[in-house]
């Protein structure tokens, strides 16, 4: 997406600009000598998450625009009027809001504490909210408005919310914000949409979650700083240029961008790209729990998983079950279908075959020549995740544990 000049002089309001997605959005915007006001915490370097409000600065500066960073926590109201009365000081108003900062937390009814449910709501919801509203006034003013939420398209059917409810509401809640005020705010010709990824984009937060290897099967940052750009370049008195639920390669398409390959972190890996959440056709509710209801096979002590249950039970220990925490059903199709568990939340641990006897922490659902392939090493839960070889019920970060697991146990499988 070539830049065209339309947002020289423009000033940007960016929430969570200091790192991913919304530093790339910044760069690009600063690339038409655009204002850009840097609203995130980290001011410090963070000990695994590359990036703060200044280096992000100086290189806003480096591309062509201007910059301020500013000391932002989105629950704050003051420091929000604090950096909002500082932009307007220097740059003379707020043209453009984008609402990207956001918390996650992947967790089911039962298992998430109300400290996570508060940080995410509080984040996304209530700080989408609280942003916009205090750059309205200058948003009113301006010629050529707009606020865009980094948030989904708002389907309401139960899949999307049952295994996390409480991150679907926090994200809904800004989708909402796009549903309710791009009518209110039709009047002041200030234009509001939503904008989200097709597929995984690889972040420092998605490296984190999923190791190097998960960005095999995402896209880069780029992709939805082209997009926002081609979105708030619109002429926002325009009646189609509101109230939309946009999806990133639909917008470039649709603006003549043809090569998407150029998005990709490995474009070897073009056809296998993991689609992100709330993208696609939603499968049924309890289609995983229920295929747990599938009736048993015969136990075959000579297949390769139940040998490799053998292996996994004399080899764990104390360490183990202190280092991971957490309790694995396993539901496998195939060759060597039937329910497997993996306890290490007291003692020394257990495994074997059938229902775990406490309440498993996560579900994971995969064929079993994939099960083995990943516990000897040939295949990382993280990538059988990515490209859909692995479904995931329940706890996500602590599923994802079992990479760290396997590492552990792999000299003495």
């Amino acid at each position: 997406m070539i830049n065209t000049g339309k947002l020289a002089g423009k000033t940007v309001f960016i929430s969570g600009a200091s790192r991913g997605i919304g530093k790339a959005i910044a760069l690009k915007v600063a690339k038409d000598g655009a204002n850009v006001v840097i609203a995130a915490k980290t001011a410090q370097p963070h000990p695994k998450l590359p990036g703060t409000i200044y280096t992000t600065a100086e290189e806003i500066e480096k591309s062509g625009g201007k910059a301020i960073p500013c000391i932002v926590d989105v629950r704050d109201e003051t420091q929000i009027r604090s950096a909002v009365e500082e932009a307007v000081k220097k740059f003379g108003g707020i043209d453009i809001v984008v609402n990207n900062a956001s918390a996650i937390n992947l967790v089911n009814t039962e298992d998430i504490n109300m400290k996570q449910y508060d940080l995410m709501h509080n984040i996304n919801t209530r700080g989408t909210f609280l942003v916009s509203k205090i750059c309205l006034p200058y948003l009113k003013k301006s010629q050529h408005a707009h606020i865009l939420n980094l948030s989904p398209p708002l389907d309401m059917k139960p899949y999307w919310f049952a295994p996390h409810v409480a991150y679907t509401m926090a994200k809904y809640g800004m989708s909402m914000c796009v549903l309710g005020m791009h009518e209110e705010l039709k009047p002041f010709n200030i234009a509001v949409n939503a904008l989200w990824p097709k597929t995984v984009i690889q972040t420092a937060a998605l490296d984190m979650l999923t190791g190097k290897e998960g960005g095999k099967y995402a896209r880069k940052p780029d992709i939805m700083s082209d997009a926002a750009y081609a979105i708030l370049i619109q002429d926002p008195k325009s009646p189609s240029a509101t109230g939309n639920f946009y999806i990133d390669e639909d917008v470039l398409k649709n603006n003549g961008v043809t090569n998407l390959d150029q998005y990709c972190i490995d474009p070897a890996f073009k056809d296998q790209l993991m689609l992100d959440l709330y993208v696609g056709e939603p499968q049924k509710v309890g289609s995983l729990s229920q295929s747990t209801q599938t009736k048993e096979s015969p136990s075959n002590p000579d297949s390769k998983v139940a040998g490799l249950f053998k292996k996994i039970e004399s080899s764990l220990s104390e360490e183990i079950v202190k280092n991971t925490g957490a309790v694995f059903q396993f539901v496998l199709t195939g060759k060597d279908e039937g329910k497997w568990y993996l306890n290490l939340k007291s003692g020394n641990g257990d495994c074997g075959r059938g229902e775990a006897s406490d309440k498993p922490d996560a579900t994971l659902q995969m064929d079993s020549e994939n099960f083995f392939n990943m516990f000897a090493g040939k295949l990382k839960p993280a990538t059988a995740y990515m490209t859909g070889k692995l479904k995931i019920k329940g706890n996500l970060q602590k599923a994802l544990k079992l990479e760290k697991l396997m590492g552990s146990l792999k000299s003495k499988l």
